[in-house]
């Protein structure tokens, strides 16, 4: 009896160690969305609230880039720059897009969807967390002496040039548009992206990085994110939020 309740135990032992792995190997790590939208367009404000819906998920990690290709249509957009815009560009190459348009949502930097259609872009998100490829989970945690120190664990490189970003945004910013085709609205943007900033390259062995929160800061951001993308503008294979007060 006694042998017998020993094996009992061991069985019980690996079967509750085997759960709490896959438990561990479960875990949603977070998709990132990108939105590329204008204050300028009247078809992305349903989107610009859309994101703000997926910044509230432990899953998603979700940021708005402004465009400027629809300034000329009478209103500026506060928010837009050349750099958001390239960026989108790029990721029309190589997504083998040939225009760029908005709103558009770039998911896990590997497809698209029109913003604005709710269940493409959430069965893209669940399709993703269903991936079978590498994914590296981004270790983030603050550190003495005003810093937050980043670890990207090793693992399998698939891509001989993957980019370490940081990535500052506003979560959110209220907008009075006074002139062009959203004229006399007041919309609301979540995690608006003001920069992306190249930390450096990983080579598939462990990189660690120390940011200091007073750069997080800078300008009147308050959230970041690091992404681990591959070719700078396509597959993105880790990332984990920055909240400099909250970590």
């Amino acid at each position: 009896m006694l042998k017998l309740q020993s094996v009992v135990f061991a069985l019980l032992g690996a079967a509750l160690a085997a759960t709490a792995g896959s438990a561990l190997a479960g875990e949603k790590l977070p998709i990132v969305v990108e939105l590329f939208t204008s204050q300028g367009c009247n078809s992305c404000p349903p989107a610009d609230e859309f994101l703000g819906e997926l910044a509230k998920r432990d899953d998603v990690i979700a940021l708005a880039l402004h465009v400027n290709y629809w300034d000329y249509l009478g209103w500026k957009d506060t928010f837009a720059s050349e750099a958001t815009t390239a960026r989108q560009r790029t990721y029309a190459t190589f997504l083998g897009e040939r225009t760029v348009y908005t709103p558009q949502m770039v998911i896990g930097g590997t497809t698209h969807e029109v913003g604005s259609r709710r269940g493409d872009v959430i069965r893209a998100i669940d399709s993703l967390h269903q991936r079978t490829g590498p994914y590296l989970e981004v270790h983030v945690r603050r550190i003495e002496g005003g810093k937050i120190s980043v670890r990207i664990p090793a693992g399998e490189l698939k891509h001989r040039d993957v980019v370490v970003w940081l990535v500052r945004y506003r979560s959110a910013s209220e907008v009075e548009i006074k002139r062009g085709e959203n004229r006399g609205r007041t919309l609301l943007y979540h995690n608006v992206v003001s920069d992306y900033r190249e930390l450096g390259m990983w080579y598939g062995d462990e990189l660690n990085l120390e940011l200091k929160v007073s750069d997080l800061r800078e300008g009147g951001q308050d959230g970041g994110v690091i992404l681990v993308q591959e070719g700078g503008a396509g597959r993105i294979i880790g990332a984990a939020r920055v909240d400099p007060d909250a970590i």
